[in-house]
């Protein structure tokens, strides 16, 4: 099967933010998003839509440049879903999943594709309400997907743990950073992506997966990482969706500053420390569990595990001449605040625990923080 990729200017960007929809009184989800849609209106391109819950939007970006950029589309759309979603009595609320909603109470768009996926997976295609965070990086020349693709799996633990944002599921602390990241790995073409030397190899799973029945198209690969040919990007789906524009910045410009350094040093004949699709498993699900207070494998033989908190400081200082050089110094440098002060996840337990554990204590301290 031959698969075009359509070449981008190399780490443009651009951004994709789930928001689920919760009732203004109770704070459970609200099944109203096409109403939402609705009254904001059509748009080119349409850059408010429907996901596959009626409890969830999408909100999205154009291609652009710079960070800032990117974020200020994504506020000039919230200036407009605010005035709409007070309207039908609901809020909106960035979290990876919500706090205490029944998921047996959710069901799908009736489109045959999201059918599909609530069919062909059954219980755990009935367990979707999480919401997610996509950053597609422009890549110049399509030798440079794959690996680009690989070595953002390898990092991993440092994606996710800014914005892990999901510890609570139906009521309950799971003791995970991230429970979405555990859901929607469940599903059977989400997860990890494979690891391929070369277009071809992609190409011949794509082809077998078609042949198969898994997957009709290309873009029904639901990798955490995965080649987008159509845009001809990069997509870095790892993160889960945080609740402040603050946050949606600094993982923009993570993935932009490590898909830059990934090019640069691909353009120089070299490429960031292998480490073994093993190894990365178990860092996703250390991450997955124990968020910042991860230790991670690192392939430095002289320091086999390292302390994630210390591997995102380093990795931050590593990245800031690229930060400089993309303008998204700012941006980058808030992975700083982050490890002060909490991510989306410690916040949340911190306010449940005053608030006595009450189950519906992290939804009421998501909601309004856009």
């Amino acid at each position: 099967m031959n698969i075009a990729f359509t070449h981008s200017p190399q780490s443009t960007l651009g951004v994709e933010w789930e928001l689920h929809l919760v009732d203004q009184a109770t704070l459970e989800l609200a099944p109203v998003a096409a109403e939402l849609v609705a009254l904001v209106g059509p748009d080119e391109g349409q850059p408010i839509r429907k996901e596959y819950l009626p409890c969830c939007i999408e909100v999205v970006s154009q291609p652009r440049r710079r960070v800032a950029d990117a974020i200020a589309d994504i506020a000039a759309h919230l200036d407009r879903l605010r005035p709409a979603a007070a309207e039908l009595g609901v809020t909106l609320m960035g979290a990876g999943s919500h706090p205490f909603g029944d998921p047996a109470g959710t069901k799908p768009y009736p489109i045959p594709r999201y059918l599909e996926v609530a069919e062909r997976n059954q219980w755990w295609g009935r367990q979707m309400t999480i919401c997610g965070t996509h950053v597609h990086v422009g890549v110049s020349d399509r030798a440079k997907v794959l690996p680009m693709m690989w070595t953002y799996a390898r990092f991993y633990p440092h994606i996710l743990a800014l914005t892990a944002a999901s510890p609570f599921w139906y009521g309950e602390d799971t003791g995970y950073a991230s429970q979405r990241t555990m859901m929607f790995q469940q599903l059977c073409t989400n997860g990890l992506p494979y690891y391929f030397s070369e277009w071809a190899e992609f190409e011949a799973c794509v082809d077998d997966l078609v042949r198969c029945g898994i997957i009709e198209h290309v873009d029904e690969l639901r990798w955490d990482v995965r080649p987008s040919p159509k845009f001809g990007t990069v997509e870095n789906r790892i993160p889960d969706s945080a609740p402040t524009l603050a946050e949606i910045g600094c993982q923009a410009a993570l993935t932009q500053c490590l898909g830059q350094y990934f090019s640069d040093s691909l353009d120089d004949g070299d490429s960031p420390d292998y480490l073994p699709p093993w190894l990365v498993r178990e860092n996703k699900w250390r991450a997955a569990r124990y968020g910042l207070e991860a230790e991670i494998i690192t392939p430095q033989p002289g320091r086999l595990l390292l302390p994630l908190r210390e591997a995102i400081e380093r990795l931050v200082e590593h990245l800031m001449p690229y930060a400089e050089t993309l303008d998204c110094v700012a941006e980058l440098s808030f992975a700083s605040e982050l490890l002060r002060h909490g991510a989306s996840y410690e916040r949340q337990r911190h306010v449940a625990a005053q608030a006595g554990w009450a189950p519906d204590a992290p939804a009421a301290a998501n909601r309004g923080a856009l």
